[in-house]
């Protein structure tokens, strides 16, 4: 994990180098992911990069191990409530969508949850803007090939730096840079909602998902959910699709 790290690490100064930029920033949710990717900006621009805790009726305990996430990095910190814009506009939004006949309510859970990721994309960027940052991905391997995260929301990123990592691939360099046992050893859950687990609404385990991906066997049920996920989500890997003239 020292050479990955390392391999990372300068890869990412090289690519601040040839965008022409200050340094890098992530925001930062209190799960593993984030904190590892808090840990090696930090370790490639000490001094520019920057972690940003975003709460939206978060659980207290996520910001609490974000604090302490950014505390043990060194990353600059800064906080940014969303949760009164979130309930603003999504209240207004559905309101209208209400009454239209149209309007599915089993949706209304997943399209205010996706809305959260998208205001919280919406305001790295305009951080981002005023440091003249780029803004880095957290997803590893298992996230980004069944499409777990929200296009446009923590889809909607400038480099994805353990983007070949599995999952435990990404707990064992969290254990080397120094991540907090608590956050090593947490339950992996983007904070969707109350109660809210990834493995409980991916349907399969990420372990399952790691092995899948390493070529080993495993059950059938569990090979199909991720097979299937993989397809339905291809869109979100994939640059907008466009229309090609049959006259050119």
């Amino acid at each position: 994990m020292k050479k990955n790290a390392d391999d990372i690490v300068q890869w990412l100064q090289n690519y601040v180098r040839e965008a022409g930029v200050n340094g890098l920033m992530v925001g930062v949710s209190g799960g593993l992911d984030s904190a590892v990717v808090a840990y090696l900006i930090q370790r490639a621009f000490p001094s520019h990069s920057l972690g940003v805790l975003l709460p939206l009726n978060s659980n207290p305990e996520d910001m609490a191990h974000g604090k302490k996430v950014i505390e043990s990095s060194g990353i600059q910190e800064l906080t940014i409530d969303l949760t009164e814009t979130h309930d603003t506009m999504y209240s207004t939004i559905s309101g209208q969508l209400k009454q239209n006949s149209a309007f599915e309510q089993e949706n209304d859970q997943l399209a205010g949850a996706n809305l959260r990721a998208r205001l919280r994309m919406s305001t790295l960027y305009t951080i981002a803007a005023h440091y003249n940052y780029l803004v880095v991905g957290t997803d590893n391997a298992a996230e980004w090939y069944i499409g777990y995260f929200t296009k446009y929301g923590d889809g909607g990123v400038d480099i994805l730096p353990l983007v070949e990592f599995t999952k435990q691939e990404v707990r064992e360099m969290g254990d080397y840079l120094g991540v907090p046992d608590e956050i090593l050893a947490k339950k992996p859950s983007a904070g969707l909602w109350e109660g809210q687990t990834d493995e409980a609404e991916i349907g399969t385990s990420y372990d399952k998902i790691d092995a899948y991906l390493n070529g080993e066997e495993i059950p059938d049920k569990d090979k199909e959910i991720i097979e299937r996920a993989h397809r339905r989500t291809e869109h979100k890997r994939q640059p907008a699709k466009q229309f090609h003239r049959k006259d050119h």
